[in-house]
């Protein structure tokens, strides 16, 4: 997996107009990525991501600044902190600037890295829905998938007591279900939505037994 995932990164930042070497940015990124905290956020987690923005693309005003924030989307992660969006998006406007990308693309990467935040592009942000479309696609997967994020997810969480971590996790899935549009592009809106609300019922269903 590493050395596709290294290609892309090449090819991405070289056509971005970067004028530093993209290596070692692939190794630093490409080893956050692997951290031993992650048990959903991992390499995994980014190559999926990556894909689903590429079967999006077309919705993108530019789909190369959202592959760049997705690759920083969860560069920094620790599930005991509250501002990983917010490291992540430093960490971004840091590696971008320091490679030579323009200053608005770097800007535009920063925002969408903190638009992970809470998944809730403005109207009209075509990048901002096709990024986020992407990265909640895990939602609605197979049940069999769903379940094997879930239980990463609990894993990266483990040092949260059930009780507490039930109660926590049923308030998101209930926030999601809350929303009247989980996907904003009409592609992932036809082939998520139906089968996330099921798969979230069904987690918060065990969740409440």
């Amino acid at each position: 997996m590493t050395a596709p995932l290294s290609a892309r990164w090449h090819d991405l930042l070289t056509r971005c107009g970067a004028t530093a070497d993209p290596e070692p940015y692939a190794r630093d990124l490409l080893a956050r990525w692997a951290e031993p905290q992650r048990r959903y956020h991992t390499t995994t987690h980014l190559e999926a991501v990556l894909d689903r923005v590429d079967e999006l693309a077309a919705r993108a005003d530019d789909p190369d600044a959202v592959r760049l924030a997705a690759w920083f989307h969860d560069a920094v992660y620790r599930p005991d902190r509250s501002e990983n969006e917010e490291r992540s998006a430093a960490l971004a406007r840091r590696a971008l600037r320091e490679a030579g990308l323009p200053e608005p693309l770097v800007h535009e990467v920063d925002r969408l890295v903190r638009l992970t935040a809470d998944h809730h592009p403005a109207p009209g942000d075509r990048n901002g829905e096709v990024l986020c479309d992407a990265d909640l696609a895990v939602l609605g997967g197979p049940p069999e998938a769903y379940a094997a994020y879930a239980a990463a997810v609990r894993d990266e969480y483990s040092f949260v007591p059930p009780d507490a971590f039930r109660a926590g996790r049923a308030a998101i899935l209930r926030g999601l279900l809350a929303l009247p549009a989980l996907y904003r592009t009409p592609e992932a809106r036809a082939r998520y939505d139906a089968p996330a609300r099921r798969n979230l019922h069904a987690e918060l269903a065990g969740l409440e037994r």
